[in-house]
């Protein structure tokens, strides 16, 4: 019911469905990208290499580039980012050849989405809390968060229906279609809120910031830190199970993918279950509650390289989907709470952090698979939870304890962290 009380208001409704439809998007270019190198290379380097270039413009950005970044922190300026990646994402179909030159092409083509991705993410993070109020912050990170997962099951669903009509490259330009959607609706946002802003009826959310540095910030808000820092690791560690779910299934189980399906559809299932829970939370510690499940998460991760029936791995699979949300919606409703710059570089120095870690964990992480799936998935699991536990107890013992949110004071959309 949160969830459609925050969809009548027009605002909230139109950044809504533009943002389903661009991140349903964003993953078909995920899926093609990869489909169009590895059909026309057969190398699985060339693979790893796309995927490391798309994430290196967020890392760079990320950490050295927090005035970039905050230029772009207005509606209007992400209408034109998304307005420029729509350009390039239907240019690609038309530069592209089963050639050096045309790999060479796609290649600049992933740079350039990942760095104009590198501008968009984070300020449309910090953006979103700015169209609430401070007690609806929540609910409305956990709405954007269920829109991601939802893609993330529609879109293999939808690529292989789309395939049976287009081509794979043909799928540039249906996503650039998608960005083009989510440029005018971030155009009419801006204008929306610059109108009201001149009668002098409401502040404009979503003006430009200032930068700050991320530094004074975290400690200024140490748990914080602990925060970020468990979700770089936790993102490292991720690789396992994103790489070696099919090497344990074939090795362990026999299995090939159909099972692999069902296990992945079983995760997805239940972050659609636990997304309302993390959306709806109300009380207690916010640390608590997210190393908690990561905790757990670590904890299920462990356990599918010990267990001996494929029931239990499902099971396994759907406890890990459940506290999915609870990660990603705690940190990010919490970080959303913070006055506008602070909110923007701590999620800009997040964005980061996982980029990294999960960078990382692509390059190193595939060895351990191929050594033992077994082994690295409960070495994996292990990980995360001792790291969750020690973020937990290092946040109990040495830190003073901060409130489930920061102290939201002053004007709508303009909230000042208290910790």
């Amino acid at each position: 019911m949160g969830y459609l009380r925050l969809l009548r208001q027009r605002p909230v409704l139109v950044l809504w469905l533009a943002q389903s439809l661009s991140v349903l998007g964003d993953r078909l270019y995920a899926l093609a990208v990869m489909w169009v190198v590895y059909a026309s290379t057969g190398s699985m380097s060339l693979m790893g290499l796309v995927a490391v270039a798309e994430s290196i413009p967020y890392i760079v950005l990320g950490s050295a580039g927090r005035r970039m970044v905050a230029r772009f922190s207005s509606f209007a300026s992400l209408a034109w980012v998304d307005g420029a990646r729509a350009m390039v994402a239907v240019a690609l179909p038309f530069l592209w050849s089963p050639d050096v030159r045309g790999f060479a092409l796609l290649l600049l083509g992933v740079l350039l989405l990942g760095t104009l991705g590198a501008l968009f993410d984070p300020n449309l993070g910090a953006l979103v809390p700015d169209l609430v109020g401070p007690e609806r912050v929540q609910e409305i990170t956990g709405l954007l968060d269920l829109t991601g997962r939802v893609a993330r099951i529609a879109g293999p669903a939808s690529i292989g229906l789309l395939l049976l009509v287009v081509s794979e490259v043909q799928l540039f330009a249906l996503n650039g279609v998608t960005f083009a959607v989510s440029a005018v609706a971030l155009g009419w946002l801006a204008r929306r809120y610059a109108v009201a802003a001149s009668g002098g009826t409401a502040e404009q959310p979503g003006r430009s910031r200032a930068s700050v540095r991320a530094w004074p910030v975290l400690r200024a808000h140490p748990r914080v830190g602990l925060a970020v820092g468990l979700h770089g690791i936790a993102l490292f560690c991720s690789a396992v199970t994103a790489v070696g779910m099919p090497a344990l299934l074939a090795t362990r189980y026999g299995a090939g993918a159909g099972v692999y399906g069902l296990v992945t559809a079983g995760v997805g299932v239940g972050a659609l279950l636990g997304n309302p829970l993390a959306s709806n939370r109300r009380s207690g510690d916010w640390l608590r509650v997210y190393c908690g499940a990561w905790m757990v998460q670590g904890a299920a991760t462990a356990c599918m390289g010990l267990v001996l029936q494929l029931p239990a791995l499902m099971l396994l699979a759907l406890v890990t989907g459940l506290v999915t949300p609870a990660t990603s919606v705690t940190l990010r409703a919490h970080l959303g709470a913070f006055a506008p710059a602070e909110r923007l570089r701590l999620m800009s120095v997040d964005q980061t952090v996982i980029r990294t870690g999960g960078t990382a964990g692509m390059l190193l992480l595939p060895f351990f698979v191929d050594a033992s799936p077994r082994g690295a998935f409960v070495g994996g699991g292990v990980m995360v939870a001792g790291s969750a536990l020690a973020g937990l107890v290092v946040s109990s013992r040495l830190l003073r304890p901060d409130a489930a949110l920061p102290v939201p004071v002053a004007a709508h959309g303009l909230v000042v962290a208290a910790e």
